[in-house]
Protein backbone atom coordinates (compact mmCIF):
# COMPACT_ATOMS: atom_id res chain seq x y z
CA UNK A 1 0.00 0.00 0.00
CA UNK A 2 1.81 3.43 -1.09
CA UNK A 3 1.46 6.16 1.09
CA UNK A 4 -0.29 9.31 -0.38
CA UNK A 5 1.01 12.90 -0.15
CA UNK A 6 -1.00 14.69 2.36
CA UNK A 7 1.48 17.68 1.39
CA UNK A 8 -1.09 20.65 0.95
CA UNK A 9 -1.11 22.08 -2.96
CA UNK A 10 0.04 25.61 -3.19
CA UNK A 11 -3.22 28.07 -2.28
CA UNK A 12 -5.08 29.07 -5.72
CA UNK A 13 -6.24 32.47 -5.59
CA UNK A 14 -9.91 32.67 -7.01
CA UNK A 15 -10.62 34.19 -10.27
CA UNK A 16 -12.07 37.94 -10.43
CA UNK A 17 -15.62 38.19 -11.39
CA UNK A 18 -16.84 39.98 -14.20
CA UNK A 19 -19.91 41.65 -15.36
CA UNK A 20 -21.03 41.31 -18.89
CA UNK A 21 -20.82 43.93 -20.91
CA UNK A 22 -21.62 47.10 -20.11
CA UNK A 23 -23.70 47.61 -23.10
CA UNK A 24 -24.90 50.99 -21.63
CA UNK A 25 -24.04 52.75 -24.61
CA UNK A 26 -25.43 50.59 -27.44
CA UNK A 27 -29.20 49.96 -26.26
CA UNK A 28 -29.98 52.31 -22.89
CA UNK A 29 -28.93 56.13 -23.92
CA UNK A 30 -31.61 58.02 -25.98
CA UNK A 31 -31.41 61.70 -27.45
CA UNK A 32 -31.90 64.24 -25.22
CA UNK A 33 -31.71 62.29 -22.04
CA UNK A 34 -29.68 64.80 -20.03
CA UNK A 35 -31.90 67.70 -21.18
CA UNK A 36 -35.15 67.32 -18.48
CA UNK A 37 -36.27 70.87 -18.10
CA UNK A 38 -38.57 72.37 -20.65
CA UNK A 39 -36.80 75.05 -22.88
CA UNK A 40 -36.45 77.91 -21.43
CA UNK A 41 -37.91 77.60 -18.32
CA UNK A 42 -37.03 79.87 -15.62
CA UNK A 43 -36.42 77.43 -13.02
CA UNK A 44 -33.66 74.90 -15.12
CA UNK A 45 -30.91 74.12 -13.26
CA UNK A 46 -28.07 72.30 -14.47
CA UNK A 47 -26.38 69.31 -12.41
CA UNK A 48 -22.68 67.64 -13.59
CA UNK A 49 -20.04 65.91 -12.35
CA UNK A 50 -17.65 62.67 -12.53
CA UNK A 51 -17.89 59.33 -11.63
CA UNK A 52 -14.73 58.04 -10.14
CA UNK A 53 -13.90 54.40 -9.83
CA UNK A 54 -12.35 53.31 -6.31
CA UNK A 55 -8.82 54.15 -7.67
CA UNK A 56 -9.99 58.00 -8.90
CA UNK A 57 -10.23 56.71 -11.96
CA UNK A 58 -13.09 58.36 -14.73
CA UNK A 59 -15.20 55.99 -16.18
CA UNK A 60 -16.35 56.68 -19.70
CA UNK A 61 -18.89 54.28 -19.85
CA UNK A 62 -21.15 54.78 -16.85
CA UNK A 63 -24.92 55.43 -17.13
CA UNK A 64 -27.17 57.73 -14.86
CA UNK A 65 -30.88 58.27 -14.59
CA UNK A 66 -32.17 60.67 -12.70
CA UNK A 67 -35.43 61.76 -11.79
CA UNK A 68 -37.25 64.55 -9.23
CA UNK A 69 -40.14 66.82 -8.35
CA UNK A 70 -41.17 69.97 -10.13
CA UNK A 71 -40.34 73.13 -8.27
CA UNK A 72 -43.51 72.95 -6.03
CA UNK A 73 -42.45 69.47 -4.89
CA UNK A 74 -45.06 67.93 -6.93
CA UNK A 75 -44.04 64.10 -8.96
CA UNK A 76 -44.36 64.61 -13.07
CA UNK A 77 -46.76 62.65 -14.36
CA UNK A 78 -46.28 63.72 -18.30
CA UNK A 79 -44.86 61.04 -20.70
CA UNK A 80 -42.77 61.69 -23.12
CA UNK A 81 -39.22 61.19 -21.77
CA UNK A 82 -38.28 58.65 -24.43
CA UNK A 83 -40.79 59.73 -27.21
CA UNK A 84 -40.20 57.26 -30.66
CA UNK A 85 -41.45 57.97 -34.20
CA UNK A 86 -44.85 55.70 -34.79
CA UNK A 87 -42.84 55.30 -38.64
CA UNK A 88 -39.96 54.23 -37.69
CA UNK A 89 -39.89 53.48 -34.40
CA UNK A 90 -36.86 55.47 -34.07
CA UNK A 91 -36.27 58.11 -31.17
CA UNK A 92 -38.25 61.84 -31.15
CA UNK A 93 -36.51 63.16 -28.47
CA UNK A 94 -38.65 65.05 -25.89
CA UNK A 95 -41.13 67.74 -27.25
CA UNK A 96 -39.66 70.39 -24.79
CA UNK A 97 -42.82 71.53 -23.11
CA UNK A 98 -43.88 68.75 -20.85
CA UNK A 99 -41.30 67.84 -17.46
CA UNK A 100 -41.06 64.49 -16.88
CA UNK A 101 -38.91 64.39 -14.27
CA UNK A 102 -36.55 61.89 -15.46
CA UNK A 103 -33.25 61.53 -17.62
CA UNK A 104 -31.08 59.07 -18.62
CA UNK A 105 -27.07 60.46 -19.31
CA UNK A 106 -24.34 58.63 -20.24
CA UNK A 107 -20.93 59.89 -19.10
CA UNK A 108 -18.53 61.00 -22.06
CA UNK A 109 -14.91 59.57 -22.58
CA UNK A 110 -13.60 61.88 -19.93
CA UNK A 111 -16.11 60.14 -16.92
CA UNK A 112 -18.16 63.21 -17.24
CA UNK A 113 -22.11 63.29 -17.15
CA UNK A 114 -24.83 66.53 -16.81
CA UNK A 115 -28.42 67.10 -16.74
CA UNK A 116 -30.56 70.05 -16.91
CA UNK A 117 -33.60 69.96 -15.16
CA UNK A 118 -35.93 72.14 -13.02
CA UNK A 119 -34.90 72.60 -9.21
CA UNK A 120 -36.19 70.36 -6.95
CA UNK A 121 -38.73 71.85 -4.21
CA UNK A 122 -39.72 70.32 -0.89
CA UNK A 123 -41.91 66.77 -0.47
CA UNK A 124 -43.16 66.24 2.92
CA UNK A 125 -40.15 66.68 5.67
CA UNK A 126 -37.64 65.98 2.72
CA UNK A 127 -35.55 68.75 1.62
CA UNK A 128 -35.25 69.20 -1.92
CA UNK A 129 -33.13 66.67 -3.58
CA UNK A 130 -32.74 64.46 -6.80
CA UNK A 131 -32.91 61.02 -6.67
CA UNK A 132 -30.13 59.21 -8.78
CA UNK A 133 -29.48 55.36 -9.83
CA UNK A 134 -26.00 54.66 -11.50
CA UNK A 135 -25.43 51.81 -13.55
CA UNK A 136 -21.20 51.40 -14.00
CA UNK A 137 -18.94 48.41 -15.03
CA UNK A 138 -18.29 46.10 -12.05
CA UNK A 139 -21.56 46.95 -10.47
CA UNK A 140 -23.60 43.57 -10.27
CA UNK A 141 -26.84 45.59 -8.87
CA UNK A 142 -26.83 49.59 -9.71
CA UNK A 143 -26.67 51.69 -7.19
CA UNK A 144 -28.88 54.66 -5.57
CA UNK A 145 -28.14 57.91 -4.17
CA UNK A 146 -29.55 61.69 -3.86
CA UNK A 147 -28.26 64.87 -4.82
CA UNK A 148 -29.59 67.66 -2.59
CA UNK A 149 -28.68 71.34 -3.47
CA UNK A 150 -27.07 73.64 -1.53
CA UNK A 151 -28.52 76.68 0.01
CA UNK A 152 -30.83 75.67 2.68
CA UNK A 153 -29.23 74.27 5.56
CA UNK A 154 -32.23 74.49 7.99
CA UNK A 155 -33.97 72.01 5.45
CA UNK A 156 -30.85 69.73 5.59
CA UNK A 157 -30.85 69.55 9.22
CA UNK A 158 -34.46 68.54 9.77
CA UNK A 159 -34.14 65.84 5.97
CA UNK A 160 -35.52 62.56 7.84
CA UNK A 161 -32.35 60.77 5.65
CA UNK A 162 -29.64 63.28 5.45
CA UNK A 163 -29.98 64.16 9.18
CA UNK A 164 -29.20 60.50 9.61
CA UNK A 165 -26.00 60.42 7.82
CA UNK A 166 -22.50 61.23 9.25
CA UNK A 167 -21.60 64.21 9.54
CA UNK A 168 -18.15 63.64 7.84
CA UNK A 169 -19.91 61.68 5.22
CA UNK A 170 -23.19 64.32 4.62
CA UNK A 171 -21.02 66.63 2.12
CA UNK A 172 -20.99 63.38 -0.31
CA UNK A 173 -24.82 63.72 -0.97
CA UNK A 174 -24.43 67.70 -0.94
CA UNK A 175 -23.82 69.23 -4.54
CA UNK A 176 -21.51 72.08 -4.99
CA UNK A 177 -22.95 75.59 -6.11
CA UNK A 178 -21.33 77.03 -8.76
CA UNK A 179 -22.81 79.75 -9.61
CA UNK A 180 -25.53 80.62 -12.37
CA UNK A 181 -27.67 77.76 -11.35
CA UNK A 182 -24.80 75.24 -11.95
CA UNK A 183 -24.10 72.32 -9.46
CA UNK A 184 -20.96 70.32 -9.07
CA UNK A 185 -22.06 66.61 -7.95
CA UNK A 186 -19.17 64.06 -8.41
CA UNK A 187 -19.66 60.20 -7.76
CA UNK A 188 -17.47 58.13 -6.33
CA UNK A 189 -18.08 54.95 -6.23
CA UNK A 190 -15.41 53.61 -3.12
CA UNK A 191 -12.34 54.40 -1.82
CA UNK A 192 -11.80 58.34 0.01
CA UNK A 193 -15.36 60.41 -0.28
CA UNK A 194 -16.77 57.27 -1.19
CA UNK A 195 -20.07 58.63 -2.09
CA UNK A 196 -23.29 57.57 0.26
CA UNK A 197 -25.26 54.91 -1.26
CA UNK A 198 -28.77 54.10 0.03
CA UNK A 199 -30.47 50.70 0.09
CA UNK A 200 -34.01 50.24 -0.29
CA UNK A 201 -35.50 47.08 1.30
Amino acid sequence: MTKTDTARPEAVLPTPSHTVGPFYGYALPFRGGEDIAPLGHPDTVTVHGHVYDGEGVPLPDALMEVWGPDPDGNVPTADGSMRRDPASGGFLGRNGVEFTGFGRIQTDADGHWYARTLRPGARGRNAPYLSLCVFARGLLVHLFTRIYLPGDEAAHAADPLLSRVAAERRDTLIARDEGNGTYRFDIRLQGEGETVFLEFR
